[in-house]
């Protein structure tokens, strides 16, 4: 029987030899085309790489498609051949919202199809007159259908097959492939999860549409890292960049606020300035009070108000807690914690932190505060935007410029913020 079974399962023969190269081999950096958007390109690692598929998802009327239509009328103006397919909308109407942002002149190919053999067989056609497209922009691919197999578009078989037509595509011409992907209710991108296996970068395009700003943040990048972002305002005429964020996240600042902060966070490489706000609220005895934290994990709230109440006696267990941090933005580093904290005092005891302060450290269960990275560049950032002083842990190098209060546990900031 085992002589049966190994002649039956012999796979060292039948198949074709694999070139072997060596680790040590010099790789050449992948080429990229410069989109044009500078907050575009720094998200995605410097450019668009020949070739590549990438996915950007991103919740219904954030402006997905305003983002790459902006972007293939940047790339075209260029003299570069760009093709926009879309599943959802009629060439006219893309031609309408082109001329809405200014864009109508642009050399962009428009077409509406759904059937990836059709696209393919467009493409295929269009390289007899010429070279493949240097970017194909595919809106959206839970609405494509591929005929090799049966199903609805935007069912699992459907997108998994129409998705790996068009990333064949993209390796075999060189041709960039950008594929919108819809979102479900918890914010993931609809349809399979080996999608996201399949694509070289992810992209989600982020914000809330009651706002201006929009984040385009690289969840995968297999040619470029997944730290930097790049910051847009949704305007009339369009997205438009912003090379500040900290415009963006801080209000006007003029009276000192109790209940306020600013924190220097970071994204990636680049410094993001934002205002940290809390409220409190004093409750009748016996009345369950409510914590409730916008932009801030819950659970992080939490602890940070057990520490403040066991290690420097304050007492927040009749009082309802309400943090948000201003403008929508989302924040998980834990270098905001002792900014969290200075707001929550701050509003407890009705005495304002200076205006002109910026403030971060990690907090310790231990009431100890915690040194953070990349303290130097935010710190830079602060003095750059006029800041004049840094609420921070203590043995922090850098901040010249700033007037610089050092705290080694969360009771010295409580007595600074109470004037003690």
């Amino acid at each position: 029987m085992s002589s049966i079974f190994a002649a039956r399962h012999n796979l060292q023969g039948g198949g074709r030899v694999i070139p072997l190269v060596g680790l040590e081999t010099p790789a050449a950096l992948p080429e990229r085309l410069p989109s044009g958007l500078a907050e575009f390109d720094r998200a995605i690692g410097g450019g668009i790489v020949a070739g590549s598929a990438m996915l950007v998802g991103g919740d219904p009327g954030i402006g997905k498609s305003t983002l790459l239509l902006q972007v293939a009328a940047r790339l075209a103006s260029e003299g570069n051949k760009v093709v926009y397919v879309s599943g959802e909308e009629s060439a006219e109407q893309v031609r309408l919202r082109a001329v809405r942002l200014g864009l109508g002149r642009a050399p962009v190919r428009l077409a509406a199809a759904t059937s990836v053999r059709d696209i393919l067989t467009t493409m295929a056609a269009n390289e007899h007159g010429g070279e493949p497209p240097a970017l194909l922009i595919i809106d959206s691919i839970q609405t494509m259908h591929s005929d090799l197999i049966e199903g609805a578009p935007g069912t699992v078989s459907q997108v998994r097959a129409s998705a790996q037509e068009l990333v064949r595509f993209a390796k075999e011409q060189g041709t960039a492939v950008v594929l919108v992907g819809h979102v479900t209710k918890d914010g993931t991108i609809a349809g399979p999860r080996v999608l996201e296996h399949m694509v070289d970068t992810v992209l989600s395009f982020e914000g809330e549409r009651s706002h201006q700003y929009r984040i385009l943040r690289a969840m995968k990048n297999r040619f470029g890292g997944t730290d930097e972002i790049g910051v847009f305002a949704m305007e009339g005429a369009g997205l438009t960049e912003v090379p500040n964020p900290s415009a963006l996240f801080l209000t006007h600042r003029g009276e000192p606020v109790s209940g306020t902060s600013v924190f220097p966070a970071m994204e990636g490489s680049r410094p993001v300035l934002v205002e940290i706000q809390a409220l409190t609220v004093r409750l009748a005895s016996g009345a369950t009070p409510r914590r409730a934290a916008v932009g801030w994990d819950s659970g992080r709230l939490a602890m940070i108000l057990a520490v403040l109440e066991a290690r420097c006696g304050m007492s927040f267990a009749t009082a309802e807690v309400y943090l948000n941090v201003a403008g929508g933005y989302r924040l998980s580093d834990p270098a905001a914690d002792l900014a969290v904290a200075a707001a929550l005092v701050s509003a407890m005891s009705e005495r304002p932190v200076p205006s002109e302060a910026v403030v971060l450290g990690e907090i310790a269960l231990s009431g100890e505060i915690r040194p953070v990275a990349h303290a130097g560049l935010r710190l830079k950032e602060a003095a750059k935007l006029g800041f004049e002083a840094a609420w921070l842990p203590k043995g922090i190098k850098g901040g010249e410029g700033l007037k610089l209060a050092e705290f080694r546990n969360l009771r010295e900031l409580v007595d600074q913020v109470l004037g003690r």
